[in-house]
């Protein structure tokens, strides 16, 4: 009410001047009803007490204020939609949440567990690796050294007596092979293999029919730019078709643009073996990720292992609403900012189609543990 009496003011007093109202501050906002979310009551919450449970495995450490809320929810006997709903609502207070735009609006994209096909073996076919984690890679944690920069790492190798940046992706495949007998496995396709980097994790069918499971071991450092952006913005793909499949099918009909294109994204991904190929990947949270219902943020805006109500659309062309309980896991290298969100859909065509395909328009309510009220919200 405010602004909209300065701004009348102002356009009284000299026709000249314009006015513009100041968009929704960004970030964790004041708290709000449980009516105040979209489909709250609607959702099926006992869906997300696997990833609640998981999460309860590493969040008391991280936040003892946390310790009481994964105690109780160690003594819930019966489990149903309205014993999960009435827990959240107990232990938890809700926070509208504003991305960086005027309405106060973000952006949610999904992932999953590609499927590719390899060998430990470099064959003919399988001629494609996964490199391990070289043990030349520093990865140095600032904030021992320099306290205001707590949550930045750097990341290189040394050569001489200095710290230089790590590899990026042209000198990783295309360079004088500097990596080379550091190959987890081969794989038979470098598409895919790409994919796999923007995944973080997967699945391989070995010759012999067995699966193998790969995970997200480090990054190089190098920082991560949009290859679909970049498609864009030189015509070669129009801004509403782009997706998974079309930057995918680019690739695979322009096999000599590919791979200049490729390297222009200089972050590269190393990958180490899971224990199981039929469990989940283990998020950033360090815990397995729980299909539909775990999501990767940027944990400077959306702290690691918060549940949130995401109000968004399924990716079907018609709006149908998607709204439920999620809990925040995981990180990725191309989620950053506010109000931004990639959820994670698990394995198999289905999930492949809707990770591939969501790119979605969405609000964000996170949910903060009663003993830890914001004091922005009060």
């Amino acid at each position: 009410m405010k602004s909209r009496l300065l701004c009348t003011m102002l356009l009284l007093s000299a026709f000249t001047t314009s006015c513009t109202l100041v968009p929704t501050k960004p970030g964790i906002g004041k708290q709000v009803d449980w009516s105040d979310l979209p489909g709250w009551s609607e959702d099926r919450h006992a869906k997300a007490w696997p990833a609640l449970l998981e999460g309860c495995k590493k969040m008391p450490a991280k936040d003892p204020r946390w310790q009481p809320i994964c105690e109780d929810a160690q003594t819930v006997d019966v489990l149903d939609d309205n014993t999960a709903r009435l827990f959240f609502e107990q232990h938890f207070v809700a926070h509208r949440f504003s991305g960086d735009g005027s309405k106060g609006k973000g952006l949610v994209t999904g992932y999953y567990e590609p499927l590719l096909h390899g060998s430990f073996q470099k064959t003919d076919r399988y001629r494609y690796p996964l490199y391990k984690r070289p043990d030349d890679l520093l990865r140095i944690d600032l904030v021992d050294l320099y306290p205001d920069l707590k949550g930045k790492k750097l990341r290189g190798r040394v050569v001489g007596n200095r710290v230089v940046p790590y590899y990026d992706r042209n000198e990783i495949n295309f360079g004088a092979n500097p990596l080379a007998g550091n190959e987890l496995l081969w794989v038979d396709d470098p598409v895919a293999v790409f994919f796999l980097h923007i995944q973080g994790s997967g699945r391989v069918k070995m010759p012999d029919g067995s699966y193998t499971g790969v995970g997200y071991a480090d990054q190089n450092g190098q920082p991560y730019t949009s290859i679909g952006r970049i498609l864009i913005e030189e015509g070669e793909i129009k801004k509403e078709d782009i997706s998974m499949f079309t930057i995918r099918d680019w690739l695979r009909d322009n096999p000599e643009k590919s791979q200049q294109l490729l390297t222009r994204n200089r972050s590269y991904i190393f990958f180490q073996l899971r224990e199981s190929a039929d469990t989940h990947p283990v998020g950033s949270l360090n815990v397995p990720l729980t299909p539909a219902r775990s999501i990767a943020v940027d944990p400077k805006n959306i702290p690691m292992g918060s549940p949130v109500w995401l109000d968004t659309s399924w990716p079907d062309g018609k709006d149908t609403p998607l709204r439920r309980l999620v809990l925040a896991q995981d990180t990725g290298g191309a989620i950053k900012g506010y109000a931004r969100a990639d959820m994670f859909w698990g394995n198999g065509p289905r999930a492949e189609k809707l990770a591939g395909e969501m790119k979605q328009e969405a609000r964000f309510f996170v949910l903060v543990p009663r003993s830890q009220q914001l004091s922005s919200a009060k």
